[in-house]
């Protein structure tokens, strides 16, 4: 497994600070002139040839040059393999007649093939030929960053500090020689040791929910932290910011931190399996609030996976379906049940936390539900309505 972590680079002095983030824009700026170069290329090679990196005119090193040109072909060539798959969709809906499927999917792949990326987003992926991770010294920093052949003669030792996430890391694996740099953070990479996936244990439904974080089937749910904040309070306040001021960014960093203190409080250890709705692309072709917008499931999702991970757990993922519309305590199946966070059962008149109740349902061994009609007895694998109940 490779994790990593961000320690800041704001211990430095301004002069320092000045020439690390000149050093940036021109990596970003030679990148965008690669992309620009092979944008329109068939074949692309991982390393390019000496004729293309020629064309380059910048003060940054030679070997600064492939590296950029390497970054930029990594970013082309995975450009290039979303648009084969697109087409092949579109191909493939069109043998189906589904020419409205094909049509959408035709102006996605339209738009994309005229957007590059964004250069401002790019952060210089740098190995050991330019920087030197110095962790033993005599100085009030927990480390320095020495880096070389940039360019100009240019060497800059750049001071930081472990972080509680970086010494727990370093204690568990071992600390890989490049770095991704940005123009407040650095990032470290870790090799941290495979983890076999447990044999024993129970199964453990979660529920990721718009106002609660998660909701495990075994009673486990997402809390307000410390400082009285939850996954609502802040994406209210992500909602009044201006998008791209420093505001909005600072809640963004907080909302990220929420859901992996939410997660990291979460206890794993007697599971197996974790089951985990499937789901992708909620809001696509969907007009949405300002607030919704900045609900982020793919980051739940994201750090439920490397947690499992890190500790051997088994994810399964299943179909969304009717998750949410069943009674965990009689099987009784109907949109009419959930009426926002109350889950009130129309046939037995069960009452509890919908998002409780849908993880419930997760975690169960149900059957594959594909019906139409309005209301519906969802039995397990066994021929049961639930565990304890039979059916009303």
């Amino acid at each position: 497994m490779v994790r990593s972590t961000q320690t800041s680079i704001k211990f430095s002095n301004r002069e320092k600070i000045v020439q690390l983030h000149k050093i940036i824009d021109e990596y970003r700026n030679i990148t965008a002139q690669f992309i620009n170069l092979l944008w329109d290329e068939k074949s692309i090679p991982a390393l390019l040839p000496k004729n293309v990196t020629s064309k380059i005119n910048t003060r940054l090193s030679a070997r600064m040059i492939q590296c950029a040109g390497k970054q930029a072909s990594g970013i082309v060539r995975g450009t290039q393999k979303k648009q084969k798959q697109r087409m092949f969709m579109i191909d493939k809906l069109k043998s189906e007649g589904n020419a409205h499927g094909a049509q959408k999917l035709q102006k996605v792949y339209d738009n994309s093939k005229i957007s590059k990326p964004n250069i401002q987003q790019i952060c210089p992926e740098l190995d050991s030929r330019f920087i030197k991770i110095d962790l033993e010294n005599n100085t009030s920093f927990d480390g320095w960053l020495t880096f070389a052949s940039i360019g100009n003669n240019l060497k800059l030792n750049i001071p930081f500090k472990k972080t509680k996430h970086f010494n727990k890391l370093l204690q568990n694996g071992k600390l890989k020689g490049g770095i991704r740099l940005s123009k407040k953070q650095v990032t470290f990479m870790f090799e941290i040791p495979d983890v076999e996936k447990r044999t024993t244990g129970s199964t453990l439904g979660v529920d990721v929910g718009q106002t609660t974080t998660v909701s495990c089937s075994n009673g486990q749910v997402s809390k307000a932290n410390a400082h009285g904040h939850d996954l609502v309070s802040i994406t209210d306040q992500l909602s009044s910011c201006a998008k791209g001021s420093n505001g909005f960014k600072r809640a963004q960093t907080h909302r990220t931190n929420y859901i992996n203190w939410s997660i990291n409080q979460l206890n794993f250890d007697s599971i197996k399996i974790l089951k985990i709705e499937k789901l992708h692309q909620m809001r696509k072709g969907k007009r949405v609030s300002r607030k919704l917008s900045h609900w982020t499931y793919t980051a739940i999702f994201d750090k439920l996976l490397s947690k499992c991970e890190e500790q051997g757990v088994l994810v399964q993922k299943i179909s969304p379906s009717y998750t949410s519309q069943r009674c965990s305590d009689c099987g009784w199946t109907d949109r009419s049940n959930r009426n926002g966070k109350i889950f009130i059962c129309t046939k037995c008149s069960h009452k509890q936390d919908a998002d409780l109740n849908a993880a419930i349902n997760i975690a169960a061994d149900l059957e594959s539900a594909n019906r139409s009609q309005s209301g519906f007895y969802w039995l397990d694998r066994r021929g049961n309505y639930s565990s304890s109940c039979s059916q009303n």
